[in-house]
């Protein structure tokens, strides 16, 4: 019964090792390359959002804002916070680290991606960290001081769409020119002096 159950066992080898060489083995995974976005001068090294990105800035500096302002709101019950309550709030918000943000590129346009940004795909790569953040919070700070944390806090109170109508597509918005999410078209300088 041994004898015969060892040639069992080496034929059983044999015959398997033989069907993997005549059939090629299994079959391999399909090899998928997604190239990263490829950065201009401008997109690597500025310390400024570049022009075509910041409709998108605006609106992930908007989501971050507003967030910020709903969890404070949230551990006081949901009443309006004080001034220095917000002021506070909102300087937190500019501050934040900003890493989960950066640039993915989208049928061969490069987007900014992060989280309140639509269109984020899961099968490319997103180029985070770099310039990324400090544009974001620069952007962020530059917001602050030219609305005002009154009307900023003013369009939060009145909820999420006039938060991002006052930031990104009011009369001097970074979304105000042809496309959502293109570059804004230039813009006439006034009292310049």
């Amino acid at each position: 019964m041994r004898p015969v159950l060892a040639v069992w066992l080496a034929l059983s080898l044999l015959a398997g090792t033989g069907a993997q060489e005549v059939c090629g083995g299994p079959p391999a995974a399909p090899a998928h390359s997604i190239p990263a976005p490829q950065l201009s001068p401008e997109e690597r090294l500025s310390p400024h959002m570049p022009e075509s990105l910041r409709c998108d800035a605006c609106h992930a500096i908007a989501f971050q804002i507003e967030e910020q302002l709903r969890r404070a709101e949230g551990k006081v019950g949901r009443k309006a916070l004080s001034e220095p309550d917000y002021v506070e709030v909102l300087e937190r918000s500019c501050s934040q680290g900003w890493e989960s943000y950066g640039v993915q590129e989208l049928d061969g346009e490069k987007r900014l991606a992060g989280p309140g940004l639509p269109r984020q795909e899961p099968m490319s790569v997103m180029v985070l960290g770099g310039p990324w953040p400090g544009r974001l919070s620069k952007m962020c700070h530059g917001y602050v001081g030219e609305r005002g944390e009154a009307q900023i806090y003013g369009a939060h109170r009145r909820g999420p769409a006039a938060l991002r109508e006052l930031l990104c597509h009011g009369e001097k918005g970074a979304c105000t020119g042809g496309k959502a999410g293109g570059p804004a078209p230039p813009k006439a300088m006034q009292n310049e002096l």
